[in-house]
């Protein structure tokens, strides 16, 4: 099997993965995911795929992510693991689907307005 490249992104995180045959090691920026994502939560959203799919310990992935936080970068290389997995089996397709791991999450920071403290928010009103 040859290496399969692909990206993810989540808000402004951009997640790049290099994915091939070996005995399960995730290093996301030359650390080990588990260490990288220091919550359960998502190092289980790195995972998930690979759980869905049954790939657990049967792939090789480096990953290079940038921007954003941590759960954008979490799920940027969710989506990426997944668009992977569809690549090498087409299989794959009909276990991810259902559970929208192949969707990506457009939604975005909304921008401040003017004449407002946040986007939404207003300054203070006074009467007098």
């Amino acid at each position: 099997m040859e290496v399969l490249n692909t990206s993810g992104r989540r808000k402004t995180a951009v997640a790049r993965i290099y994915m091939q045959a070996g005995n399960g090691n995730i290093v996301i920026n030359n650390k080990p995911y588990d260490q990288y994502f220091t919550t359960l939560v998502n190092q289980f959203k790195v995972v998930q795929p690979l759980q869905v799919t049954d790939n657990v310990g049967k792939l090789d992935i480096k990953i290079n992510v940038d921007g954003g936080g941590i759960t954008g970068q979490a799920e940027a290389v969710r989506l990426a693991i997944s668009k992977s997995l569809c690549d090498m089996n087409t299989e794959n397709r009909t276990l991810l689907k259902p559970l929208g791991l192949l969707k990506r999450d457009d939604r975005m920071v909304e921008r401040k307005k003017p004449g407002q403290k946040k986007a939404r928010k207003r300054f203070q009103f006074s009467k007098r």
